[in-house]
């Protein structure tokens, strides 16, 4: 038992103290919110696919998860339908939008992905990265598809499907697949040189995230409290019970879980603000499960272990 719970620790424990030296940061004037600001633009366009780039043009695809894709993508749309459905009905109009997203939309690119290395080393990358790509996806089309039912903001499919095609990760990503496929390897020293680049991905998108938090946006609200717990407890343990039962074990059920669990995706909060929705809220259930996370996902891990289920 005591074995399961320093794994559950270990895997957390990083991610949040990272988070925490960000935050600290912050508050003692090292970095300032540009620095963040620019920060976290460089990790999604630069070091991250930089990162997953390097760790899959030599990864085997022989073998992809495919039950785990299926299985992430028809759960999220699922879980969404519920949300978007039946539960934003019973909110104030202004709350509806920043509720779907925050309860289904996870920080996969950091912060899921920094559990998942944690937890399963860089092997995992070629699971992880997949996972990311269609699930990315989905995300941004539920989440436009969210605003334009609750805040009356037009979804172009155009335009949808042109910020899914310049998306630098899943461009990093179908690059990196080809050319494994292919069997065309870059050269050595492009290699190195990408993976000194990725290397900062983590470290800095974590710093970024924590420097990122504004105290002001936590607020007494009923609203961001059931959103909260949707994201953290409810949604991810109903996603990862379909994945027990559908067979998934092992890393891909860690995957599963951890990028399920991970805090809300900050990506919601600049949509809600263009789209004239409740971005307080957003910005809350943001902050609020960033700093929460590490308990519940620890007290998953714990569990699914303690099973023997990962």
């Amino acid at each position: 038992m005591l074995e399961n719970l320093f794994f559950s620790f270990e895997v957390t424990a990083p991610t949040f103290l990272v988070i925490c030296l960000g935050i600290y940061l912050k508050r003692a004037g090292l970095i300032t919110n540009e620095f963040a600001d620019v920060g976290a633009k460089l990790v999604f366009q630069v070091t991250l696919p930089c990162l997953l780039f390097v760790n899959l043009v030599q990864a085997n695809f022989n073998v992809l998860p495919v039950t785990l894709i299926v299985y992430a993508l028809v759960a999220t749309f699922f879980v969404y339908l519920i949300l978007d459905l039946l539960i934003a009905p019973l909110l104030v109009k202004h709350d509806r939008s920043a509720f779907v997203q925050g309860s289904f939309r996870s920080n996969m690119g950091i912060v899921g992905l920094a559990f998942c290395l944690n937890a399963f080393g860089h092997d995992i990358l070629k699971i992880a990265s997949v996972y990311l790509a269609f699930v990315t996806i989905l995300y941004n089309i539920l989440s436009l598809t969210t605003l334009a039912r609750h805040q009356g903001v037009a979804a172009s499919p155009s335009k949808t499907i042109l910020s899914i095609i310049k998306n630098p990760i899943i461009i990093s990503i179908v690059f990196a697949i080809i050319l494994s496929q292919l069997k065309l390897e870059p050269p050595h020293y492009l290699i190195s040189t990408l993976g000194y680049v990725g290397g900062m991905s983590m470290p800095l998108a974590l710093i970024c995230t924590g420097a990122s938090i504004r105290w002001r946006d936590f607020q007494t609200s009923t609203n961001l409290y059931w959103a909260s717990i949707a994201k953290l407890i409810i949604i991810p343990a109903v996603i990862t019970a379909g994945g027990v039962l559908i067979g998934l074990r092992g890393e891909p059920l860690g995957v599963l879980f951890l990028m399920s669990a991970a805090p809300a995706a900050s990506a919601g909060y600049p949509m809600l603000r263009a789209a004239g929705g409740n971005y307080h809220l957003g910005a809350a259930i943001i902050a609020t499960t960033a700093i929460a996370a590490i308990i519940p996902i620890t007290l998953g891990l714990f569990i699914l272990r303690g099973f023997e289920l990962i």
